[in-house]
């Protein structure tokens, strides 16, 4: 377990080149339903974030519910409108570092449901502009998620122990100096 704050764990960051070579999303396999509930883990980040739950029927099939996208400050009622966000998109942790990983670790990062920090519920407009983007290149359209974007983000960078570029280390660092300096407690997974 790490507790720092939010700048120093920026600091601590590894900076590296990046390296895209050899990624394909399936190696990063997801939406598995690990606790064998019936429920994959897409339904279980909708189940976990509706701010007014939906019914859960068999076959994990959800129906009403609101959701609040905090990227753009965007609610939500159909599950079906929402992506569920890899804080770090696959190909961004492939690039810093999960290259290396085994297919199991990849998979537990893909589906990582321990840290509510790694997947996040939010509108797809949003989700597909932001893509594969890191935070030099894409932020959130809502002005006031931005702390929040920034921690989450090295939240779980720190936790999966992925490095960072050097653009996205300056753009960390830059877009922190603008937000409080709160302790961050990780819980590494690796």
């Amino acid at each position: 377990m790490v507790h720092t704050t939010l700048r120093q764990a920026i600091a601590d960051l590894p900076v590296a080149d990046e390296n895209r070579t050899g990624y394909e999303r399936t190696k990063f396999r997801h939406w598995v339903d690990a606790d064998r509930d019936g429920c994959n883990t897409r339904a279980e980040v909708l189940i976990e974030e509706a701010v007014e739950p939906p019914t859960v029927s068999a076959g994990c099939v959800l129906t009403g519910g609101t959701w609040h996208s905090y990227y753009d400050d965007a609610d939500q009622t159909e599950a079906r409108a929402l992506d569920i966000d890899h804080m770090v998109p696959l190909a961004e942790a492939w690039d810093s570092g999960a290259s290396a990983w085994s297919a199991g670790e990849r998979q537990a990062y893909a589906n990582d449901l321990d840290d509510e920090r790694s997947l996040v519920a939010v509108t797809a407009r949003e989700n597909r502009r932001k893509a594969d983007q890191d935070p030099a290149e894409w932020l959130p359209s809502a002005t006031g998620a931005l702390c929040r974007y920034v921690t989450e983000w090295t939240a779980v960078k720190t936790r999966w122990g992925l490095s960072a570029d050097w653009r996205e280390a300056a753009a960390l660092v830059e877009l922190a100096a603008d937000c409080p300096d709160e302790e961050l407690t990780v819980v590494l997974a690796r």
